[in-house]
């Protein structure tokens, strides 16, 4: 492995969702993540992009031994990540003042919905239902419909996954000055909350009304939106800033002058607000009659601020993503690649994620583990 957390260790607990991605953003990054199964995965690690670039062991950490086998690899590790609800780690025996005594130096991630704590901390969840406590839910879906799920993304990945990685990473960065560990408590409410962080500032600003699809960035105003065209698809458009905005209605031929002046601009005036549902009406009209790729030959790479809407298949293969290489292959799997860049410590190639448990002998030897050892806890049922 390369990247720039090369020679940190981290043990990943392993979970669905959120955890993994974690771990998969870690590892990619060239941390040494091992992926502890607490049995089988139920699913084929080498088609799970969730699951790559880590060694994984099988181990039964209802036994006494799998126990000791986990206590024994947290002593030489950085973080430790878990993605259980409140309180099954430590009736694990594997809690952070558990692990912490093995490892002062140990940052301990703990991954929820809801939080360590709280009224609902013990609930489960899923991410609909983390977002929809945020008040980010309300906010999403056609103006005068119901509020609509934006896939799994706000909650699980961007406010859970995203936000843990963050989280472990800035207490190992604090423990290398320190030389001390702790624990990292990140909730998907938390981490979603934190990512409107701009609509807090555009509700300040006045520019904000608190209903489902009413709003700048969720479709409330027709130059941020999207629009279909003569071949049943779709183009989306940004055009807020007033130079941009000069840009598309001058390409679409919208030289009326009711059309003038409806930039970002006009958010703050009611005059101008009144002519919007016009605006709209004229650019469902006209983005109508043409097709997509029509489209996308006179507006691609303008300042309009102008997309298509594209298809998971057709994304992979846009000329940017392919000259970027932001989507790869992997064991014959379409993915993504490591993300961010760096300039001096690159990430490598994904590598594919292993079959449940069959790093579990290497990895023990590892940490210390002779073979007679390993042998006896396979014998006990210690090892999955």
């Amino acid at each position: 492995m390369s990247g720039p957390l090369t020679g940190f260790k981290v043990i990943e607990l392993a979970g669905i969702g959120p955890g993994p991605f974690c771990a998969m953003m870690l590892a990619d990054m060239g941390a040494d993540v091992v992926r502890i199964e607490r049995g089988g995965s139920p699913t084929d690690a080498s088609r799970d992009p969730l699951q790559r670039n880590r060694r994984s062991v099988a181990l039964n950490l209802k036994h006494p031994d799998g126990l000791a086998a986990v206590l024994k690899l947290v002593e030489k590790a950085d973080a430790l990540i878990e993605g259980y609800r409140p309180g099954v780690a430590e009736r694990l025996g594997l809690g952070p003042e558990v692990c912490l005594q093995r490892n002062s130096k140990l940052v301990y991630g703990r991954m929820t919905g809801w939080g360590q704590d709280g009224p609902l901390a013990k609930a489960a969840g899923h991410d609909i239902n983390y977002i929809a406590l945020t008040g980010a839910l309300h906010l999403i879906g056609p103006a005068g419909g119901k509020p609509t799920p934006p896939l799994n993304l706000i909650g699980d990945f961007g406010g859970g996954g995203m936000l843990l990685g963050f989280g472990v990473l800035a207490a190992m960065l604090e423990a290398t000055r320190s030389g001390k560990g702790q624990v990292v408590d990140a909730a998907m409410v938390d981490g979603t909350v934190a990512l409107m962080g701009m609509m807090f500032a555009l509700r300040a600003g006045g520019f904000f009304r608190d209903a489902t699809g009413e709003n700048l960035f969720a479709g409330g105003v027709p130059i941020y939106d999207t629009y279909q065209t003569k071949d049943g698809k779709y183009v989306s458009i940004g055009s807020l800033e007033p130079q941009f905005y000069a840009i598309l209605v001058q390409k679409l031929g919208l030289d009326d002058e009711q059309f003038r002046g409806l930039g970002v601009e006009s958010i703050e005036d009611p005059a101008a607000q009144a002519r919007w549902p016009a605006l709209r009406a004229k650019l469902t009209e006209v983005f109508k009659t043409r097709t997509r790729d029509e489209w996308n030959a006179l507006f691609e790479g303008t300042d309009a601020c102008y997309a298509p809407v594209l298809s998971f298949d057709e994304a992979a293969q846009h000329p940017h993503n392919v000259a970027r290489r932001t989507y790869v292959e992997v064991g014959g799997v379409m993915q993504n690649a490591p993300a961010p860049r760096f300039s001096r410590t690159p990430a490598a190639m994904p590598q594919p994620g292993r079959k449940a448990g069959i790093d579990t002998e290497a990895v023990l030897r590892d940490a210390g583990f002779a073979p007679e050892q390993i042998a006896q806890m396979r014998a006990k049922g210690a090892i999955g």
